[in-house]
């Protein structure tokens, strides 16, 4: 079972910027895929973003532009850079890996005034 923790969130305003950080107990060369999904309140979890093995990446037709996925294979993370937030953009940020299939505790992003 592999360890996933995120860090990063917190509270900003909107237009604001922040950075999520997932770090994996082991070596992440060996995902298929590695994702941020989020979850905000009364909806259902989306899929934010996703980076694959050879590095091709998708995204969220409304984080487009705005999001960046990215790793770092030396220290088995991958990261989230979020630019110019929207309170849209609130939820609890959860990174995903696969294989194994294996999930992070979460992390809160709060986008207000």
């Amino acid at each position: 079972q592999v360890q996933l923790v995120e860090s990063g969130g917190g509270l900003v305003q909107p237009g604001e910027s922040l950075r999520l950080s997932c770090t994996a107990s082991q070596s992440i060369s060996g995902a298929t895929i590695m994702s941020w999904y989020r979850k905000a309140p009364g909806k259902e979890r989306e899929s934010v973003a996703f980076i694959t093995r050879n590095g091709a990446t998708s995204y969220l037709e409304s984080v487009k532009d705005r999001f960046t996925i990215y790793r770092d294979g030396a220290k088995n993370t991958i990261y989230l850079q979020m630019d110019s937030l929207k309170p849209e953009d609130t939820a609890v940020y959860y990174c995903h890996m696969l294989p194994p299939d294996s999930w992070g505790q979460g992390t809160r992003v709060t986008v207000s005034s």
